[in-house]
């Protein structure tokens, strides 16, 4: 395998190397420390703590004229000629630092790869993008397996089974999917029965086609420690995963070079966006089980890694992996992690009034702050969630409620049953959920679909504040105000709103970067272990249906 590289606008980058990739990470490092103040903000903050004042003026004068769609190619790199040198600078010289994320062309680096498109029973339930990502995981796992005479795959957060069944029935492999929830479990389990039959009945009616058949074996864990995960991965035999179709034509790829040439078990971990820190426990499993020969980690939610300093975790943290990172002395927190998880694809795929009316749902949930703020500030120490106010107002918005229902029916039916269910309670013991975090998500797995009307364009928009902030004083369990204090924050508000998508789309643009820094410091991991590991990053989908796309991939050799 060769690791991949990237042609960067102000300078080449590699990764190819331990010292290659530590001068890419060092060069993030210097890149970002200046803008602080812009990845640590709150965007719920913004009208509160004025932020778009600590941006560079030159910048937010012209950006608050630019289109929407202009905007949103932000986070991709994209920069127009009328725009201020240092704004063109700053975009240009941040895009060079991010991590490709064309695919990859797989063949050289596995070569005689075969992704094959699977057969509507093995894809039953599978979206497209679930689809495609299974279809190339199965094929690159397949292949690592094989050159590495593995006996068994370990599929680490399996979900509801797709990887581990395809490299199953489809590849012939050995199979534990591993995944803390039960009714995963049992999903792996019913779908492998039913996909079973189905091949079973075909090897029946076929006169050539006999053969063995392998069904993943299932274990439900909660995978809490490296510990944990290595017992799972060296104590289990898994022959009785075979069922006999046919003694006689049993496939020889599973009697031959099922282990190693030593005769000692051979085990790869895979694992298809292991959520957090599951993906740092699948790397450092690979390196302290000597039963572990390879390992290819998707990973994602990176709002749920551990940190060194910020997480109370006994012993093994999430981040940073690698010396070369604990040595560049730039620590995330968790709001710079959670930026981590914007992806530049899905701003770039949405249209105009869906990136307007996510814009201006950040604009109500800021606004909402300053109700808070002003009218119950003992509730602010509390860090308050409302939950996801922004997906009910768009589906209000897309079912093209009129603007009399809005702002006279339906509103006096919510006002009736808020001033009938939501208790009188002390405002500083709010009923709360999560952490604050960024008001809802920008991009919620329907938000990118694309717009026909999202309506907000006919409805007053005020009258859509005074219901979601309504909603959200409720869900806090708090009275809710009159109608000329939300008219009185509106007011104030009202001369900024156009700000917000400047700001945010600025703020965004970090997102790829410092996913490029997450991976970079997994990478430099394997990389300071020496010679005797072999690895790679590569973004081995189609990002614009799977962003979250780069898979490490290591050996030992």
């Amino acid at each position: 395998m060769a690791a991949s590289t990237t042609d960067a606008c102000d300078g080449n980058y590699l990764c190819e190397t331990a010292s290659q990739t530590l001068q890419w990470i060092n060069a993030i490092v210097d890149f970002i420390k200046p803008y602080s103040f812009l990845m640590n903000a709150h965007v719920v903050n913004f009208f509160k703590d004025r932020l778009w004042e600590y941006v560079d003026k030159e910048w937010i004068d012209c950006l608050r004229e630019e289109p929407v769609q202009n905007l949103l190619q932000i986070p991709s790199g994209a920069v127009q000629d009328h725009w201020p040198a240092s704004l063109k600078k700053f975009v240009l010289t941040l895009r060079s630092l991010v991590f490709p994320r064309e695919q990859a062309d797989l063949q050289p680096v596995f070569p005689g790869l075969d992704t094959t498109s699977l057969n509507s029973v093995l894809t039953q339930g599978m979206n497209p993008k679930k689809k495609h990502e299974i279809e190339v995981l199965s094929a690159v796992v397949d292949s690592v397996a094989n050159s590495m005479r593995a006996h068994t795959i370990i599929d680490v957060g399996a979900g509801q089974g797709y990887l581990a069944q395809v490299l199953s029935f489809h590849y012939q492999q050995f199979v534990v999917a591993i995944d803390a929830s039960s009714h995963h479990g049992r999903v792996i389990d019913a779908r492998a029965k039913r996909i079973m039959k189905h091949y079973a009945s075909q090897m029946h009616k076929s006169e050539t086609g006999k053969r063995s058949l392998i069904i993943p074996k299932t274990i439900t864990c909660h995978v809490m420690s490296i510990d944990m995960l290595k017992s799972l991965t060296c104590s289990e035999r898994f022959e009785d995963n075979i069922i006999k179709q046919d003694y006689d034509n049993y496939n020889p790829k599973l009697q031959q070079s099922s282990r190693g040439a030593d005769n000692d078990t051979s085990v790869v971990l895979a694992g298809l966006h292991a959520c957090g820190d599951l993906s740092v426990m699948m790397l450092k499993t690979f390196m302290d089980c000597k039963e572990v020969k390879a390992v290819v980690s998707i990973g994602c939610c990176y709002n749920l890694l551990s940190e060194e300093d910020f997480d109370h975790v006994e012993s093994q943290y999430g981040f940073p992996m690698s010396h070369g990172v604990k040595s560049a002395g730039l620590s995330l927190g968790k709001s710079l992690r959670d930026l981590a998880c914007q992806s530049a694809e899905r701003w770039r795929c949405l249209d105009t009034d869906a990136g307007v009316h996510n814009f201006e749902l950040h604009a109500f949930r800021a606004a909402f702050q300053m109700i808070l703020s002003k009218y119950y500030p003992e509730v602010l120490t509390t860090s308050p969630s409302i939950g996801r106010q922004g997906k009910a107002l768009r589906r209000l918005q897309q079912k093209g409620i009129p603007d009399s229902l809005l702002c006279n029916g339906y509103k006096d039916r919510t006002q009736s049953k808020m001033e009938g269910n939501c208790p009188s309670v002390n405002p500083t013991k709010p009923e709360t959920g999560d952490s604050p975090g960024e008001a809802a998500s920008l991009f919620d797995e329907d938000s990118h679909k694309g717009s026909e009307c999202y309506g907000i364009k006919n409805v007053d928009k005020y009258s859509l504040f005074q219901k979601y902030s309504q909603s959200g004083l409720c869900r806090l369990g708090l009275k809710p105000l009159q109608d000329i204090y939300f008219k009185e924050i509106w007011k104030e508000v009202e001369p900024f709103l156009e700000l917000i998508g400047p700001y945010w789309s600025l703020r965004a643009a970090f997102g790829s970067l410092l996913e490029t820094y997450l991976l970079l410091d997994r990478l430099l991991f394997l990389q300071e272990q020496g010679s005797s590991i072999e690895s790679v990053m590569l973004p081995i989908f189609d990002p614009e249906l799977s962003p979250r796309n780069v898979a490490i991939i290591a050996k030992k050799i």
